[in-house]
């Protein structure tokens, strides 16, 4: 067996200005660590404005600042039920966008988690 004949091949990334630009301005959108958290503690979950301010630990103001961010770049969408605001991950992709980017950059944050997550015996 030759060593081309194992090789993955992927297809090759888009170059044109404009997706590089989209691209670039997602992943600064996304890159902040607060708007990061908020992702994730998003994750494929619709929250309220307040449950994600609890969660995340700082003043509504600022997250509403974070929250119009991620909206304006569509990566994050929004409802509004009575006097609550609700946020959701527009595109599942994000998420996995997200999930491998831990993978590479934080690779013993999810064996520290699964080995947290044993059923007390």
């Amino acid at each position: 067996m030759t060593e081309s004949s194992t090789q993955v091949i992927t297809p090759p990334l888009s170059t044109r200005s404009e997706d590089i630009d989209r691209a670039s301005h997602s992943l600064k959108a996304m890159s902040h660590p607060l708007r990061l958290k908020i992702l994730c503690v998003l994750g494929d979950n619709e929250i309220s404005v307040q449950d994600i301010v609890d969660a995340v630990g700082t003043t509504q103001s600022n997250i509403s600042q974070h929250l119009a961010i991620l909206r304006d770049k569509g990566i994050l969408a929004s409802r509004k039920e009575a006097n609550r605001v609700y946020y959701r991950v527009n595109d599942a992709r994000t998420l996995r966008l997200i999930s491998m980017m831990q993978d590479v950059f934080c690779p013993f944050s999810s064996s520290a988690h699964s080995s947290n997550t044993r059923t007390p015996s």
